[in-house]
């Protein structure tokens, strides 16, 4: 699976990366802060506070949005979204 993490300010993606991940299926993640730590990390943003709703988007809708009150430094920009993507042959084979 894929990660795809980007920084949009007035509806416009503003930066973005994505990177590949070593794993599967979204059953297969066991630590979906160290997901958003790496996507912090590639796009050199101070890491949000990650709360149980952000846990619970993320796991559930593969998609989470942070906005600027989730981070503890001050941030320019309206919007961090990182959504996974999933290679839907190799899901189609690990069922």
């Amino acid at each position: 699976m894929k990660v795809w993490a980007m920084i949009k300010t007035d509806d416009h993606i503003v930066r973005d990366t994505l990177f590949d991940v070593g794993y599967a299926k979204r059953g297969d993640v066991q630590d979906w802060p160290a997901l958003v730590g790496e996507a912090c990390h590639a796009l050199d943003l101070a890491r949000p506070v990650i709360l149980r709703k952000h846990l619970h988007d993320i796991s559930a809708f593969s998609r989470v949005v942070f906005k600027p009150d989730d981070f503890m430094e001050q941030v320019v920009f309206d919007r961090f979204e990182i959504e996974i993507l999933f290679d839907k042959k190799a899901d189609a084979k690990n069922k």
